[in-house]
């Protein structure tokens, strides 16, 4: 399987073995207990009795946003550990209440599903995985590749106005914490660093000449040349018009 799983055993009493890496594990399932499935293994199964159970499927890249978001690093790799059989009242409350919402279609129900599916992740994370850091952690602000990969992207991106949760995918970090990485390693706002990009890079096309300002407005992502004059005015103290005499 590409994706995480969790088992969760709803009707029947059987005794069920796995076999992965070789070897069969044995034990007598029930409705209550849980199985938990590393993604990316291959195993077998098999049980004698009748059952009936839910499987939950969580993918790679949203355990790892959310595994990004809790722990403020640049996740490389995250395993849930292989589980035949245990006890977890939360994972079973949550597997049912997204049951429910599978089962009954009602308002609200995507966005009720991906709550529930964070904190069901959040408590896997805490619980039942390891996990594997890209860069090390260092006391809030982003790695010198993280920094490197954001002035890359924004400057490849002015015209087309990142915003900040594209801004959080490209270093890897969680949204709600972003803002207060990049202000600690940026010495400025995403939004503040973004207008000095913008303002920089037209004060180099204007300078060339061969460039209309509109054209230069456009390129830099001012969303016009009024924008682009009021930004000089408010940054700089002159205009576009007068940078390039």
């Amino acid at each position: 399987m590409s994706d995480f799983a969790v088992v969760s055993w709803l009707r029947g009493s059987t005794f069920v073995e796995r076999r992965a890496d070789g070897a069969w594990s044995k034990a007598h399932c029930s409705p209550g207990d849980v199985s938990l499935l590393p993604r990316s293994e291959r195993s077998h199964w098999r049980w004698p009795g009748e059952i009936d159970v839910c499987h939950v499927y969580l993918t790679e890249d949203f355990v790892s946003k959310i595994c990004a978001e809790i722990m403020n690093r640049c996740v490389a790799d995250v395993q849930l550990n292989v589980v035949l059989k245990m006890r977890d009242p939360l994972i079973t409350a949550a597997v049912a209440a997204i049951t429910r919402e599978a089962q009954h279609q009602e308002l609200g129900s995507a966005l009720y599903v991906e709550a529930v599916a964070t904190q069901l992740a959040v408590h896997l994370l805490r619980n039942y995985a390891s996990v594997t850091f890209r860069e090390p952690s260092d006391k809030g602000r982003l790695s010198t590749a993280q920094v490197r990969r954001l002035t890359e992207y924004i400057d490849s991106n002015l015209n087309e106005k990142p915003n900040l949760e594209s801004l959080a995918a490209v270093a890897g970090v969680g949204l709600w914490s972003f803002a207060r990485h990049f202000r600690e390693s940026f010495g400025q706002t995403p939004h503040a660093y973004i207008i000095a990009r913008r303002i920089d890079r037209a004060r180099r096309l204007l300078a060339q000449g061969s460039m209309p300002i509109k054209q230069v407005a456009s390129a830099c992502g001012f969303a016009d040349q009024a924008h682009m004059t009021r930004v000089f005015q408010a940054h700089l103290h002159t205009t576009p018009a007068a940078l390039r005499g």
